[in-house]
């Protein structure tokens, strides 16, 4: 492998930062301006006055992905009467039945997010600016982003960069740093503080409102929309202010100008040294001014602070002011006048004996805690175990008496809290998944009545995701009863505020994480089909994974592509499309609205099979029955397109040359196309119908020809008749694609588009006609593509225009042509080879505040997809009058034109296209579903047949390999098979089939999350049983004189003074074992066959399926081999077993049968890594490697190596050489010789690396090392003896290096797939990485053949410019080796970053030709070697 490309397959999930803010609008847009209540308002009657408030925007990253949310609640109103019978997960809280996060706009940045703050704009102007995001990078880099409204997305206001030779004075020679920039801002927005290198304050000072940097900012000040921004920054040295160890920083509360609160370590201290050096910590306060760059120091606590725990800050809002400090051992409250102090546990010791401290009613411990204010005085703590505690201040006046601590509800394990508006909160975790709180409060004393005692309880119940997710009223009722209500109170009554403080929480919404992924193993799936061949095996197979922590440790099975379950299937050969239709029969005229609730479960009538020289009709009751002969369907050709009419009373059939409209099986109307309408000329004759898009009463139809006709029903007899829109007639432009928009609901949204909305709804009276029933509801539109690639949007039947586009495939955002400024570009033409569109499909899925996605299939398989927006710019007015170009009268266009409506463009990346067959017949492709198993989205057949689901207002896309090439798809919702589908695939094969319900398809990949309620490390597969061995840790609290007395060396005889240990004080111990689990059917949790315990303080730290010869009956066995380590602490020599176990055959369901015991055998040192060579057994046991035999009874050592000098993480094996990867000095590479019996080290890495993970690359007959380290880096590595710079071949020569971003846990090689390129070629054993990640990200390392690469390569270095990367971040830097500041000699740059080549094909078209022709080659080229790639990467 010489050369290779990074693939991200599956972007990082575990959120490390998130904040609020009002991103997307501003407060002042919330229509209910309603003033929050104060808390101290709330005596009375709290329930009816509390409201919701504005909610700001949520914003996460993860590694490098930052994402933007909006909170969308569900009220409880009684206007939608859809809404309130089904209750939301979480019931009923506050008059709100739900609540959900959608995605506004997310991005994968080149860089990862260190810390994240929001600049607000403070309350001055009436809430009408709005906040931005501040972004720092590693080393020390600061980005500002502000919401566009005219992109719908994030633009970067200003960016602040202290790096590079000006700069490394800042450094003070120092090469590596503890942590990253650390962002805080002021609460009013008046400045922000970022922490870098240490001692390095840079002051950000935000731009006074009204003062806008750019120009145009006053066109704007009448709509209002200014983002905060930043004006300057300069840089406070700490060290000159006698500062040394700085901890963190936070801003105040309630001053006149900015207050820093810098927490520092004068003398740093540690565990061991607490004795002689303590009370260590400082406060400093600093007053910031910004104007005259100076920064007083106003106060400081120097004597009262007694600690050298601390380690974070939290400013105490108004009205109270002042600083919380929170340690591991106690909590501290300063103000500069007041200051007191919380004892949290037994270590918490005063400074004088004689002082007795206030303790909490309970013990806990706050390392690593999280913390956000839920109201002005109580804070909410969430602990290291995942509990949620609440931290009230009691104070009078200003003046804070004392702090009183309560436990709430159990979590998830989180990385941040944030508070969302008044009355959300956001737990974001690295190690679950993510979870949106709504949170309640009131003061009344009536809780105290039901007496709840309630020990911590989980704050979701412990259902399994898939039922969480889909939960039933009767649950949310249960998880009230079991008491969601949590007292909160101070026992004595000090102050006005008496009456206690009640709070209820609601969990709303979950985002999934599957990270840390810490080991992974690549198995069969249940439903496998054992003749798949070709890409369809690949998507027989699932990955299996160790994810989360402690309480939030699950397996994640995880599938690349859907695999539908098949319900039953037949030969169907020749298909060419499929529609299943309704038939209401004895429907009144005028359905009622409860019938209407339950339309979407109406079951469907019939089944419309259109086949090459006929049409097949089936009844879709119980059994698919063939009624062809009995039906007035016209079965005597194929079909084009099949659909229902009149609120599903009619069918309509349309094939070549005419269409029926058929009530059941019964025609009521025959219509033929052709010469009969037309003033005919011979040549019409020949047209036929080429596509047809049906909408609710109206059918589109597009002939051969490129014409245009329109059948228009008429609602009160049932009727159609064709119609030519005058404006396809008169314009000769041909059409290449056109498709009808039913624009539904009871408030379309199109109509918002239009500036004058009130002149808008005439259109749709004029459809509804007299019949008002409820499914007419809306407009319709009609978007067509002419064969020159615009794009016109016309209203039905008027068929004036509303919106177009010209050269709509090359944009990225499409904009109205009377609202477009730049006219000139007209002169350029590119030749665009005949690139038009040959499909559309326009969508708005059912949802409150869903919008329309627009998709266009390009003639060369690209698919482009849009999502629309609205945007309301100032020069509206303005524009109109100067298009003079328009000969019509203008006022009439202006009125009705949807001028504010864009579209942005959606990126696909992870879709791989096809090339096209260019024959003239064009198979629809496009097939829109409203349910399929409780998802909608679309489904995309073809060679490539893919899903597309949408959530949150966010596409997933998950390919669907199994059945190769797929020809037909429908829907079928009837009693047997509910809410399934049916497909056909090209081998003529029909399916029914129903999608797996356990799985969750909210996510990048589709996954099954199976709780195992303890931190998994290592999974493996056992194919031959199909059983997946785990090891499993579980804390278990043990008594502190219990966990002593085993630490001791039994044979020494020490004994341990138990005076100082009281008797009840306890300890947590993990205990570990490993668990036998086995796959169930169809998403059933899965069942743990057996469990092998380990011993008192055994770890288990590795778990290996290993086939060994047998020595004695000459024959190999496969058995399941184990490696442990004893933890007794430093006083004890490490020891360590291996244990062996053979899997019988289990015939009946005793556990106790399924594994036995062949072998156990107690080393020195720990047994850190496993793996079979050749028939043996190869042992790394702490400072060496040692080479076993196996004879059935025992392992007898046969060679050994004192290689790792430290501690082996990862070891592998390829025919008889050995990879091995140490903790702390990088690779070494080794082989065995059979004959001499010896292990040989051929060649190591001399440079000192901390390894994570290794494998063996395999590129044809080239062997490459591939080593992954702690500085987030891999590197390839080759063994070349005969090259002078090996030294002889002891050293290994780095082949490439590349910064992934993310530290690599486990590697996994995989043949790669035959692509069209690499048939006839001789790269045939080609093997690629695929790699899991601890923040929850999945991709692979794929060898490229050296044209491919030089090809990518030089398209990569076009792209570094022409890109407008997010936040100004540089790509080719975020690649570089991070070296953290050892010496490093740079490797070759020989791979290739696809998650820049993937910006590619979102260029504007004219811009991928120009930049293809400036590498000299072509974008057709360009995009077959990236479709390759991901065709011989989809593994799964």
């Amino acid at each position: 492998m010489s050369y290779a490309a990074y693939k991200m397959m599956h972007p990082p999930t575990g959120i490390e930062n998130c904040a609020s803010g009002f991103i997307t609008q501003c407060s002042a847009d919330f229509v209910p301006q309603i003033p929050t209540i104060q808390p101290d308002e709330l005596e009375s009657d709290w329930p009816s006055t509390r409201s919701i408030g504005p909610v700001p925007n949520l914003v996460v990253s993860a590694a490098n992905v930052l994402e933007v949310y909006v909170v969308r609640v569900q009220d409880d109103g009684s206007r939608d009467s859809k809404a309130s019978t089904e209750i939301k997960r979480g019931g009923l809280m506050a008059g709100v039945s739900g609540a959900s996060l959608e995605l506004v706009c997310d991005y994968r940045l080149h860089g990862n997010v260190e810390t994240m703050a929001i600049l607000s704009i403070g309350g001055g102007d009436g809430g009408r600016r709005r906040d931005s995001i501040i972004l720092t990078f590693e080393d020390a880099k600061i980005a500002a982003l502000e919401f566009d409204d005219s992109i719908h997305g994030l633009r970067t206001s200003s960016m602040h960069c202290f790096e590079g030779p000006e700069w490394f004075h800042l450094k003070r020679g120092r090469e590596s740093f503890a942590r990253g920039p650390l962002v805080k801002v002021d609460p009013q927005g008046r400045c922000g503080g970022v922490l870098v290198y240490g001692l390095q304050m840079i002051i950000l000072k935000a731009a006074q409102a009204g003062a806008g940097l750019v120009g145009d900012d006053e066109a704007f000040g009448s709509e209002g929309a200014i983002s905060a921004r930043i004006e300057s920054s300069y840089i406070i040295n700490l060290r000159d202010l006698d500062m040394k160890h700085v901890k963190d920083f936070i801003f105040l509360h309630g001053y006149i100008e900015p207050v820093m609160v810098i927490l520092q370590e004068r003398e740093i201290t540690w565990a061991g040294r607490v004795s002689w050096k303590h009370h260590t910590c400082r406060l400093s306060a600093l007053s910031i001014s910004t104007s005259l760059k100076q920064h007083p120091l106003i106060w400081s606590a120097v004597v009262c602070l007694e600690l050298d725990d601390a380690y974070k800050l939290l400013a105490v809002p108004s009205p109270i002011g002042g600083v919380l400090v929170i340690c591991a051992n106690t909590i501290h409250y300063h103000s500069q006048s007041a200051s007191c102090i919380l004892a949290l546990n037994n270590y918490a010791v005063p400074v004088d004996s004689s002082q007795e401290m206030p303790r909490a009613s309970f013990n806990v411990e706050l390392d690593a805690a999280n913390a956000t204010w839920l109201s002005s005085d109580v804070a909410m703590l969430s602990t290291k175990t995942g509990e949620l505690l609440l931290l009230m201040l009691v104070y009078d006046g200003r003046v804070v008496k004392r702090l009183d601590l309560s436990k709430s509800k159990a979590s998830v394990l989180t990385s941040g809290i944030t508070t969302v508006g008044n009355s959300f909160f956001f737990l974001g975790s690295f190690l679950g998944d993510s979870l949106l709180v709504q949170f309640t409060y009131g003061m009344g004393s009536s809780m105290l009545s039901s007496g709840l005692k309630e020990e911590v309880g989980d704050i979701e119940g412990d259902a399994p995701t898939a039922k969480r997710l889909r939960r039933s009223p009767s649950d949310v009722f249960q998880d009230l009863v079991n008491g969601e209500e949590l007292s909160l109170y101070g026992s004595t009554p000090s102050n006005a505020e008496s009456s206690q403080k009640t709070f209820s929480f609601a969990v709303r919404d979950s985002l999934i994480n599957i990270g840390p992924l810490k080991d992974f193993s690549y198995g069969l799936r249940i439903n496998a089909d054992p003749n798949a061949v070709g890409i369809a095996k690949q998507s027989n197979y699932e990955l299996v994974c160790c994810s989360g922590h402690g309480k939030n440790g699950a397996l994640c099975v995880l599938q690349q592509s859907i695999r539908p379950e098949t319900i039953t299937e037949v030969e169907l050969p020749g298909c060419k499309g499929m529609w299943t239709v309704y038939h209401k029969s004895t429907r009144s005229h005028n359905p009622d609205s409860s019938k209407i609730a339950s339309e979407d479960d109406e079951y469907h009538a019939y089944l419309i099979i259109s086949l090459e020289a006929r049409t097949m009709v089936l009844e879709t009751a119980d059994l698919l029955g063939e009624v062809t002969e009995s039906v007035d369907y016209y079965v005597q050709g194929s079909t084009i397109a099949a659909g229902n009419l009149f609120g599903r009373r009619r069918v309509v059939q349309v094939y070549g040359r005419g269409a029926r409209i058929l009530d059941g099986a019964f025609m009521t109307q025959d219509l033929s196309f052709g010469a009969s309408n037309s003033d005919s000329t011979t040549g019409s004759d020949s047209s036929t119908v080429a596509s047809v898009s049906i909408a609710d009463p109206y059918v589109l139809l597009r002939m051969t020809d490129g014409s245009i006709q329109l059948l228009v029903g008429d609602t009160s007899t049932c009727t159609v008749s064709v119609s030519i829109p005058p404006v396809f007639d008169s314009s000769k432009k041909p059409v290449s694609a056109c498709t009808l928009y039913h624009d539904k609901g009871p408030e379309p949204w199109l109509r918002k588009a239009s500036t004058d909305a009130w002149l808008s709804t005439g259109i749709g009276e004029a459809i509804d006609g007299s019949d008002n029933s409820p499914h007419d509801q809306g407009d319709i539109y009609c978007v067509v593509c002419y064969e020159s690639g615009d794009l016109e949007i016309f209203d039905v039947p008027n068929f004036s225009s509303v919106f177009s586009v010209e050269k709509m495939s090359g944009k990225n955002n499409l904009i109205d042509t009377i609202m477009r400024k730049d006219s000139a570009e007209e002169g350029r033409k590119v030749n665009t080879q005949n690139m038009n569109v040959v499909e559309l499909a326009m969508q708005r899925w059912s949802g409150q505040h869903s919008r329309p996605f627009l998709f266009a299939i390009l003639s060369d398989g690209t698919i482009l997809c849009y999502h629309a927006y609205l945007f309301e710019g100032q020069e509206t007015a303005s524009r109109i009058d100067s298009s003079g170009q328009n000969s019509v009268n203008l006022s009439s266009i202006s009125a009705s034109r949807l001028r504010n409506l864009r579209f942005v463009r959606v990126s696909l990346d992870t879709y791989a296209r096809e090339e096209n067959s260019t024959g003239n017949y064009y198979n629809k492709r496009i097939t829109i579903f409203k349910n399929v198993g409780g998802h909608q989205g679309l489904f995309l057949s073809g060679s490539r047949p893919t899903w597309f689901m949408v959530f949150r207002e966010r596409l997933r896309v998950h390919p669907q390999l199994c059945d190769g090439s797929i020809v037909a798809f429908t829907v079928l919702h009837n009693v047997n098979c509910n809410h399934g589908l049916i497909y056909v695939t090209s081998q003529g094969l029909l399916k029914i089939c129903q999608l797996p319900s356990a799985t969750s398809y909210d996510n990048y990949w589709p996954v099954q999350k199976i709780p195992l309620k303890g931190t998994p490390h290592q999974v493996t597969y056992f194919a031959e049983k199909n059983l997946y061995p785990l090891i499993v840790s579980v804390p278990v609290l043990k008594p502190l004189s219990h966990v002593l007395s085993s630490l001791v060396d039994q044979e020494a005889g020490h004994q341990i003074e138990h005076d100082n240990v009281s008797s009840d004080d306890t300890y947590t111990v993990d205990e570990f074992e490993v668990r036998i689990l086995e796959p169930e059917k169809s998403g059933a949790p899965w069942q743990t066959r057996a469990t092998i315990p380990m011993q008192n303080l055994e770890n288990a730290l590795t778990v290996r399926v290993v086939t060994l010869f047998n020595t004695t009956t000459k024959e190999n066995e496969t058995l399941l081999a184990i490696g442990t380590a004893y933890l007794q602490g430093e006083d004890v020599a490490g020891r360590g077993r291996v244990l062996l176990f053979s899997v019988g055959r289990n015939t009946d369901n005793n556990p106790q049968n399924l594994i036995s015991e062949v072998y156990s055998k107690e080393l020195k040192g720990a047994i850190s890594a496993l793996a079979s060579l050749q028939g043996h057994l190869l042992i790394a046991s702490g400072p060496k490697i040692i080479l076993h035999k196996w004879n059935g009874t025992e392992l007898n050592g046969v060679a050994f190596f004192d290689v790792p000098p430290l501690y082996v993480v990862s070891l592998n094996t390829v025919k008889n050489f050995i990879l091995l990867g140490d903790i702390h000095k990088s690779i070494y590479f080794l082989s065995w010789k059979e004959q001499g019996a010896q292990l040989n080290l051929l060649a190591k890495d001399f440079g000192a690396l901390d390894c994570l993970a290794t494998e063996f690359l395999i590129d044809g007959s080239t062997l490459s090392l591939m080593v992954s380290d702690e500085q987030k880096n891999i590197q390839v590595f080759y063994y070349a003896p005969k090259m002078s710079e090996s030294w002889k071949g002891q050293k290994l020569l780095s082949r490439a290096e590349f910064h992934v971003g993310s530290r690599v846990s486990k590697f996994l090689r995989l043949q790669m797939l035959p692509t069209t390129d690499t048939l006839g070629s001789d790269k045939t054993n080609r093997f690629a990485l695929l790699f899991g990640t601890l923040d929850g990200s999945m991709g692979c390392i794929a060898p490229l053949d050296e044209l491919t690469f030089r090809r990518l390569q030089s398209l990569q270095k076009k792209l570094v410019d022409a890109v407008s990367h997010v936040a100004g971040l540089n790509p080719r830097s975020f690649r570089q080796f991070r070296a953290n500041g050892k010496a490093h000699k740079p490797g070759p740059d020989s791979i290739v970053d696809c998650e820049l080549l993937c910006h590619y094909e979102m260029l504007a078209l004219e811009e991928q030709l120009e930049i293809a022709h400036q590498i000299g080659t072509t974008r057709q080229q360009i995009l077959s070697n990236l479709n390759d790639l991901s065709l011989g990467t989809s593994f799964l």
